[in-house]
């Protein structure tokens, strides 16, 4: 991923307010549903999110500063005091290798078989996979069929689905890029949740006992006008202070579209408003609700009147 600060386009010592001005308009700028015609928008505005998710945290923004984490968020590997920099991550490390189910490969398996191989003895390859060094799967045998191996299953595979909050609304299907090269339509499970796992049976890593798994993490993308809270979604609405004063229809907007509200006479903004089966989809069924909170605006560029009849009245 890019430089989250080049991604936003603020500079490195833009403040909270500015990173987030930008993410909002940029977010809005790309938003799936507002440019359905291009197929790159939603890859642009899960750029955006993962931009925000450093630089909208105080804690993350000091770490990637400090170049502590990556412009994924992920820590940083500085090695061991030598400047090796050995990754021992499921496909890293000094040795290379696919999915290693967070044992390091499967030619660092095989480096390990050499080396303890020598250590008691014996060329063979068959390592650990028998029971003990050297030995194939009859657990160190030596005779005729030794070298055969035990069938083992496929490694899982994880990849994670970026979707927007309208997507899980709608219950859409998301594309999915599987690591193994697949590509995949899955649909969205009634009532998902930030973060929520996916298991596909047999979509992994192919071996000799079956394929792996694919897992599949769902990331909410984050909206620009709206919070995720469980189902149910927060945000705020701007209000004219004739309105809040008065009492009026105000426009609200929501995931499916505007509609129009009943605002109170004598709003002050401290109290959101509830639209009910506005928010996300439960499991049971149902939706979670929109709160919104009113947030009092001045006209733009002032009002003579307005300034008049309040100084007046302050002169009481």
């Amino acid at each position: 991923m890019r430089d989250p600060y080049d991604v936003l386009g603020v500079a490195r010592s833009a403040g909270a307010d500015d990173i987030k001005k930008a993410f909002r308009r940029l977010a809005k700028k790309h938003h799936p549903d507002q440019n359905q015609d291009d197929p790159r928008a939603k890859e642009a505005f899960a750029e955006v999110n993962s931009a925000y998710e450093i630089l909208g945290d105080a804690a993350k923004k000091a770490q990637f500063d400090r170049g502590e984490i990556d412009a994924e968020g992920k820590p940083k590997f500085t090695g061991f005091g030598g400047g090796h920099g050995f990754d021992f991550r499921p496909g890293g490390g000094p040795f290379g290798g696919g999915a290693g189910g967070g044992r390091g490969g499967a030619e660092f398996d095989d480096f390990l078989t050499d080396i303890l191989g020598q250590a008691f003895g014996g060329g063979a390859r068959g390592g650990f996979r028998g029971g003990r060094p050297g030995g194939g799967a009859s657990g160190g045998a030596t005779g005729p069929g030794a070298g055969a191996r035990t069938r083992t299953r496929g490694e899982d595979v994880e990849v994670t689905a970026h979707v927007s909050l309208e997507e899980v609304v709608r219950g859409d299907k998301v594309r999915v890029e599987l690591p193994t090269g697949r590509t995949l339509e899955v649909a969205l499970p009634e009532g998902v949740s930030d973060r929520q796992q996916i298991r596909l049976k047999g979509q992994g890593q192919p071996g000799g006992g079956g394929a792996g798994d694919a897992i599949v993490t769902v990331a909410f993308l984050r909206h620009p006008l709206f919070h995720v809270d469980g189902h149910d979604l927060e945000g705020d609405v701007p209000v004219t202070l004739e309105d809040a004063m008065l009492g009026g229809r105000i426009r609200v907007e929501t995931l499916e579209g505007p509609v129009e509200l009943t605002l109170p006479a004598g709003t002050t903004g401290t109290k959101a408003l509830r639209l009910k089966g506005k928010g996300l989809p439960t499991k049971l069924g149902g939706r979670g609700n929109l709160y919104v909170k009113p947030r009092v605006v001045l006209p733009e560029g002032g009002d003579a009147e307005l300034e008049a009849f309040l100084r007046a009245r302050k002169k009481r």
